[in-house]
């Protein structure tokens, strides 16, 4: 069986780390260098930064935030959010980071991916999904923009794309379960889970360290992301390694 990895993301917003419900309602939860220090200490097995308004602001990801956050870390260093280019992607991982995430750039100009890819190697590849359930659909939705704008794209099929062109790993977060703290979208985890062959990230609702054991056995998710019940310290890393480890599952 895979290691399965337990991974805080930090969504930061001018600067700051925050945190919302469904994306909206954000609050503050940290300064992300003293968070990062925090949770490298707290032996998280990897760390995801996103600049969660990047991409709808048009603008750059903060790289000096970047180089202070990398500084802290011993531990893998995943940054996403106004990554348009190869030249974007260079700047990131020149400032510490280990792994770029691609979401809407990556919607808007798919062959991004397969040029990062090529030039890094897809495991620094990250593509990073946003998905609603569409009842028009009657399956999930990808979204771009922060969760703003619907695509035309099926989340599966999203997913089987982007791996083909080269990602080595996908974050899919649920749109749905954002912030509710009820637990991972199960239905969808599995499904991306099922269809690709790469890592699938689990992101959106967890609550409790039962949340993550679900993820990985019912959702069939490699790792498991989590932002505010580790932030405001309702749970933490260790506690739910410690719980992983009594079921049987191998976490490192």
């Amino acid at each position: 069986m895979i290691t399965k990895r337990i991974i805080p993301c930090l969504d930061v917003k001018d600067g700051r780390v925050v945190k919302g419900v469904q994306f909206v309602g954000l609050r503050d939860a940290g300064d992300p260098v003293e968070l990062a220090k925090f949770y490298d200490e707290e032996r998280a097995d990897e760390l995801v930064f996103l600049d969660i308004s990047a991409s709808h602001e048009g603008r750059k990801t903060m790289v000096e935030v970047i180089e202070q956050v990398a500084a802290q870390l011993a531990i893998p260093f995943t940054v996403g959010g106004g990554i348009n280019s190869l030249e974007d992607m260079k700047r990131i991982l020149r400032a510490g980071a280990d792994k770029v995430s691609l979401n809407t750039a990556a919607l808007l100009n798919p062959d991004l991916i397969n040029e990062g890819s090529r030039f890094f190697g897809s495991q620094c590849i990250v593509v990073a999904i946003d998905a609603k359930y569409d009842e028009s659909l009657g399956s999930w939705r990808v979204y771009t923009h922060g969760g703003r704008n619907a695509t035309e794209w099926e989340v599966v099929a999203w997913a089987k794309e982007a791996v083909k062109r080269g990602a080595g790993e996908i974050l899919l977060t649920s749109m749905d379960s954002d912030g509710e703290k009820n637990g991972f979208n199960l239905p969808l985890t599995s499904a991306v889970s099922s269809a690709v062959t790469v890592p699938v990230i689990a992101s959106g609702g967890a609550g409790n360290k039962e949340h993550f054991f679900d993820a990985f056995t019912e959702g069939k998710a490699d790792a498991a992301l989590a932002a505010s019940i580790f932030h405001y310290k309702e749970t933490s890393v260790k506690e739910v390694k410690d719980y992983l480890k009594e079921k049987g599952m191998i976490v490192r």
